[in-house]
């Protein structure tokens, strides 16, 4: 699927909910499925700067896609990752970097987050997308 397809998909997903309770809940539930970090990748480079919870991000790369893991300590922000991840991972350098994110104006997912988690959400995003034009110039 394309990055807009797996957008497309998730705003669907969101306008099933009647109100901000049950979406949390659907993000937390998003977070069991999470493709979890090794042990070993959960080390102090690939903590995300700016999070008010610890989230830790991996990239690797596999047949010119990047691949995603990562975990949190905190059980929504494990699903807000489980959420950006799902819209990242597995695609190619190039497509993650010219995509937006309007998606998640689009669920109401940026106004609905306290600041702090706001913040971290950004953060989250500009790593994922510093790893791919990283992938991206190594490919090159």
């Amino acid at each position: 699927m394309t990055i807009k397809e797996i957008q497309e998909e998730i705003i669907d997903e969101f306008s099933m909910f009647d109100d901000w309770m049950e979406r949390y809940e659907y993000i937390i539930e998003l977070g069991k499925s999470l493709p979890l970090i090794e042990e070993e990748n959960k080390v102090d480079e690939n903590i995300i700067k700016g999070c008010q919870s610890k989230v830790w991000i991996h990239s690797e790369i596999d047949d010119d896609k990047v691949i995603f893991t990562a975990d949190s300590d905190a059980i929504l922000t494990k699903g807000i990752v489980a959420l950006i991840l799902r819209v990242y991972s597995n695609q190619l350098p190039k497509d993650i970097l010219d995509t937006d994110t309007e998606f998640i104006n689009q669920i109401g997912l940026k106004e609905h987050l306290s600041p702090t988690r706001a913040n971290g959400l950004v953060a989250m995003i500009k790593q994922i997308k510093l790893y791919a034009l990283a992938y991206q110039s190594k490919l090159a």
